[in-house]
């Protein structure tokens, strides 16, 4: 593994504990992941920001609500009105209703999805602001609890169980955000080659005093027939500057 993809590796590990951590890391926990990578002062700024910038507090807890709009506020508020009837139960308790879960006693695993409930908001609230609502996260969230409270055979102990589930549980959150930031981007690069053949478009045609052809544009801007039609069916033939008829 090349420095840089095994510096990748451990910044997700990074970023894995902080939020098993509650959203938090300390100093000395991000310095001794990369010891013996020797960087100097100024790069582990750079790692320091980056966390920083992921909604994880160095030393000292951040507070996720201050990522979330006023919408993700009330939200939130209105959801947590909804688990308000749920019992809460002695950490005894639970570890009974785990060990129940596990076993497939299926009152037990409903049980044991509402006592997660509230801890499925608070994981989402630790990926407040990174590319996803609020609402969406706690969905997801939602259903991987559910399909982990069927998954706990594969558990050794009623830790294990609830490792299990949170796990899953943070494991669907980034992968939809890492989804909705994949399609963001894809929208993004859409939208720039839609922009960039219509000022090309615009351009040319108020030196010709008319609308042009790809083939003109082609000529033009030195851009492929191919790229250029692609641009206008991704517009919906919204490109005014374009004669599209004028190809047929």
């Amino acid at each position: 593994m090349n420095q840089e993809m095994e510096f990748a590796a451990r910044l997700e590990k990074i970023k894995r504990l902080a939020k098993e951590q509650g959203g938090l890391i300390q100093e000395k926990q991000v310095r001794d992941a990369f010891a013996d990578m020797h960087f100097e002062e100024d790069q582990m700024k750079l790692v320091f920001d980056y966390l920083a910038g992921q909604n994880i507090g160095i030393g000292e807890p951040l507070n996720p609500e201050d990522y979330l709009s006023q919408e993700e506020i009330n939200y939130l508020d209105s959801y947590l009105e909804s688990l308000t009837g749920l019992d809460e139960l002695s950490s005894g308790e639970k570890e009974a209703v785990t060990l129940s879960a596990m076993a497939g006693d299926v009152d037990a695993r409903r049980r044991l999805t509402e006592i997660f409930l509230p801890q499925v908001v608070d994981i989402a609230k630790l990926y407040a602001g990174q590319g996803a609502l609020l609402e969406d996260l706690i969905g997801e969230g939602n259903v991987a609890l559910a399909m982990a409270v069927e998954m706990l055979e594969t558990a050794g102990n009623a830790s294990e169980a609830e490792g299990l589930i949170g796990s899953m549980i943070m494991e669907a959150m980034e992968n939809h955000i890492s989804e909705n930031v994949q399609q963001k981007e894809t929208g993004q690069k859409i939208a720039d080659k839609v922009n960039l053949v219509a000022d090309q478009a615009r351009e040319l045609a108020e030196s010709l005093g008319r609308k042009v052809t790809l083939a003109e544009l082609a000529d033009e801007t030195g851009m492929s027939l191919f790229d250029l039609k692609e641009a206008v069916d991704l517009s919906g033939d919204a490109i005014e500057d374009i004669d599209s008829k004028g190809e047929n």
